[in-house]
């Protein structure tokens, strides 16, 4: 989910070798496949994907699909955001099943946009954003918006190291959700009393978590679909906080965040796409297919991911997830398979 500056670096060195030949062999590859129902055959395929494993059950089932057509796919690679946009982009890999929008709008018009990739269709949709207390908490001091932490005693509720600011856990820097939570810090005049606490997310919640579990108070950025919120539901162990007005940096200066139901979390719905190489979808037709026709419900990605956090969080375990997941929705997947498989004349 979430952003780093780019890495030209990497990409210059990930296009070296075999990364660099994949996308030039792909178009011959592709007009060479000798059977019709197997019209990846001979293509071989590069995943990239964010460094947070709960994101891998996303990509697995892509990669199961792209199988299933022909394709050769290759083990997925872990870069940052902004890395695996301009690789995809540049053709150094070939997609990346994590792209948000509107989120990550900027890193996608920074690496080239639609000239240089593609996004159709929706892989999953209403992901959420925002900022989470401990309901007890919130029903016992009346909060309800993230400003009410410009009081100092409110703010000193949640601070964990005796200078009594309020510790957020936020994200991994350089994402752009910690971007966007310094900006919110900025925004609703919270520089005196709230600081974001950094590092790597699993690690930081998983610290917030156990401060949760021994009674302490909480305050922290949360997304879904993920694990977090089948561990501390909202309405029973936490609540979402509004903010008092709409403001987003970069691209998305003036986007109003509120939502349907008139609440206001700070941030605006995202959905999930597959981002593919342009390049690459218009010589393989039938994964350009694939790619737009997968859907994959947020319940399921909460679902997956609490198997993970109980233990089940080897690639191992999630291929067989995957695997499960394919099986559970069998008419589902071979209407996707069958529906590329037209769009390559097969």
């Amino acid at each position: 989910m979430p952003s780093t500056p780019a890495r030209c670096s990497f990409t210059h060195r990930l296009a070296q070798g075999l990364f660099a030949a994949t996308l030039a062999l792909a178009g011959t590859a592709h007009a060479q496949a000798s059977a019709p129902d197997l019209p990846g055959k001979g293509v071989t395929v590069l995943p990239v994907q964010n460094n947070i494993a709960e994101e891998t059950f996303q990509t697995v089932l892509v990669m199961r699909g792209l199988q299933a057509l022909g394709y050769t796919v290759q083990p997925i690679k872990e870069i940052e955001p902004s890395a695996q946009h301009l690789a995809v982009a540049n053709g150094d890999a070939t997609f990346m099943a994590d792209h948000w929008t509107p989120m990550q709008e900027d890193l996608y018009q920074n690496a080239g946009g639609a000239a240089k990739m593609s996004r159709e269709g929706v892989y999953s949709p209403g992901a959420l954003q925002g900022y989470v207390i401990d309901k007890k908490t919130a029903d016992k001091h009346g909060i309800t918006r993230i400003d009410q932490l410009k009081d100092p005693a409110i703010a000193k509720l949640f601070h964990t190291n005796g200078h009594g600011k309020a510790h957020l856990t936020g994200c991994n820097p350089g994402w752009f959700c910690a971007r966007l939570v310094s900006h919110h810090i900025e925004a609703y005049g919270l520089k005196d009393t709230v600081e974001q606490r950094q590092g790597s997310y699993a690690a930081v919640i998983a610290d917030t978590i156990n401060r949760f579990q021994q009674g302490e108070p909480v305050l922290y950025y949360a997304w879904t679909p993920y694990w977090v919120s089948s561990v501390l539901q909202p309405g029973r162990d936490v609540v979402w906080l509004e903010v008092p007005f709409s403001s987003m940096p970069g691209g998305q200066k003036g986007v109003d965040t509120r939502l349907p139901n008139g609440k206001n979390y700070g941030f605006t719905p995202n959905d999930q796409h597959i981002l593919a190489n342009k390049a690459f979808v218009e010589a393989n037709p039938a994964a350009g297919k694939l790619f737009s026709l997968m859907r994959l419900p947020a319940a399921d990605i909460n679902a997956q991911n609490l198997r993970m956090r109980q233990g089940e969080s080897s690639q191992r375990d999630i291929e067989r997830h995957a695997d499960a997941w394919i099986k559970a929705h069998q008419k589902t997947f071979d209407g996707w398979i069958a529906q590329a498989r037209q769009a390559a004349g097969g």
